[in-house]
């Protein structure tokens, strides 16, 4: 059987629904500026609990991962391609603001779909 864009769509939803750990150096909220032509990245830092849950490392209140949250992000990165964000936010900022593997693989894929979507004038929604 062939891969299609309907099959696609399940094994994603699928693995969205995976349990991932929480990167102890914070999150990324990714937005498109489309009239300035740029990926955005608002990074927000974090501290991990007992229970691996992500808390405001000013209010010690935990972070929710659904509906409005304000807070301020310690950093916006910002840049026209996927590969300009990985190279600033991997390879050039120092000391590396993520810390797991998986959490840079998340973020190159979210990138990805950015970047399709500010090229093909779709809608972007972070997973």
């Amino acid at each position: 059987m062939g891969l299609t864009v309907k099959n696609l769509a399940v094994i994603d939803e699928k693995l969205s629904q995976r349990h991932i750990d929480l990167d102890a150096n914070g999150y990324f909220i990714i937005y498109l500026n489309r009239e300035e032509g740029l990926i955005c990245a608002k990074h927000f830092t974090n501290v991990i609990d007992e229970r691996g849950l992500a808390v405001d490392p000013e209010t010690g209140k935990v972070i929710p991962s659904r509906g409005k949250v304000e807070r301020t992000h310690s950093t916006l990165f910002t840049g026209r391609t996927a590969k300009e964000l990985c190279v600033t936010i991997f390879e050039q900022t120092q000391p590396c603001l993520v810390s797991l593997l998986d959490h840079a693989a998340y973020l190159g894929r979210e990138f990805t779909r950015a970047e399709m979507a500010l090229v093909t004038g779709q809608e972007y929604v972070q997973d």
